[in-house]
């Protein structure tokens, strides 16, 4: 079943005021997750809402945190989210980046003691109205082995980066730096699909194509071998050991019913964002001009397949929320149930 990003929208925006988020906030959580749905990014949209609720009863969320800034430079900062959600602390935290870059060309916020922070893409565009460059990463709970390893050290790690232009749509790489991220094996999961080789492999390190692996100790892949490894804890250290949160295997897990290790190094999981004033650089129209002219070019490269158009990243989520703004947003049968059963917890009307 279809329904509207109204709908949703309003229904996710109530079950956090339920929750005793404040009112801005609970809007704010709320685009969020539903700006993952609309881009199609189905594992990071409303299928995550009941998980938050999970956190919160298990007393690792914080749905009234208070953030506050914790260290600070005219273009830096380090937030403190009080065990809130990422959903609400990344987005004000990007504001700060921004405000910054208007003061001084750019701006970087560190996140420590924060939660799940959504799809990346949300916080790294939010730099380009201002004609700024967006940058986002979090770390994550650990699934992901390293190179030649077979113990779970880092999570998906995704990085964001935001690029506007002039008549083209804007240029956004968001991506995991595993092969795949755990989202897309929860919907295979859903469907009872196998997931392609190289995404995940066994308690021992064999290849598989299992959807259900992680739960019996196997691990992700990093992107590409070696050069995923090292980007993803790259976003390791800059998220983490950077700000003061968990890094590596301390990071808490995002799931309620799996406890955070003892003895952790750091408060919560961390986040790093940036903004970047493009005329910091050069004239901001001159920049939009040759990124159209770069997004064109690109599009007009040679094909293997005629059929086969050549995209820009950040393209086929455009054109699916230009689709989804039209039908609606199809919800899987597993998660409209949970979704129903929050209704039903909260009072609520789905």
């Amino acid at each position: 079943m279809n329904y509207s990003k109204e709908r949703l929208l309003q229904f996710t925006k109530s079950v956090f005021l339920s929750c005793g988020m404040p009112e801005a906030d609970a809007n704010l959580a709320a685009d969020v997750l539903l700006s993952a749905d609309m881009r199609g990014i189905d594992s990071h949209g409303v299928a995550r809402l009941s998980g938050y609720i999970r956190l919160q009863e298990a007393g690792r969320a914080n749905m009234n945190a208070k953030h506050k800034v914790i260290h600070e430079t005219p273009s830096t900062a380090t937030v403190d989210a009080d065990q809130g959600l990422g959903l609400v602390v990344a987005p004000k935290a990007m504001d700060i980046a921004i405000e910054k870059a208007k003061q001084v060309g750019t701006g970087w916020v560190a996140i420590q003691n924060s939660n799940h922070f959504g799809i990346a893409a949300y916080h790294a565009m939010k730099a380009l109205p201002h004609d700024m460059i967006g940058i986002s990463m979090t770390n994550a709970s650990p699934l992901v082995a390293p190179t030649y390893s077979k113990e779970r050290m880092l999570g998906t790690n995704p990085i964001c980066m935001a690029f506007p232009s002039g008549s083209q749509q804007p240029f956004i790489v968001d991506m995991a730096t595993s092969n795949a991220a755990n989202g897309k094996l929860e919907i295979a999961q859903r469907k009872n699909k196998e997931i392609p080789l190289g995404w995940v492999q066994t308690k021992n390190g064999l290849d598989s194509v299992n959807a259900n692996e992680l739960k019996d100790g196997g691990s992700l892949l990093p992107l590409g071998g070696h050069k995923g490894y090292g980007l993803g804890a790259a976003v390791d250290i800059l998220s983490a050991v950077l700000s003061g949160a968990n890094y590596g295997p301390w990071v808490p897990p995002f799931v309620a019913f799996l406890n955070p290790l003892e003895n952790l190094p750091g408060n919560g999981i961390g986040h790093f964002l940036g903004a970047m004033r493009i005329d910091a650089f050069r004239p901001a129209e001159d920049f939009k001009k040759h990124m159209d002219q770069w997004i064109i070019r690109f599009k007009q490269s040679q094909r293997v397949d005629e059929n086969q158009e050549v995209l820009i990243p950040g393209e086929p989520e455009f054109r699916l929320q230009k689709e989804r703004e039209l039908e609606g947003i199809p919800l899987n049968p597993q998660v409209e149930k949970d979704l129903q059963e929050l209704a039903q917890k909260f009072g609520l009307n789905l």
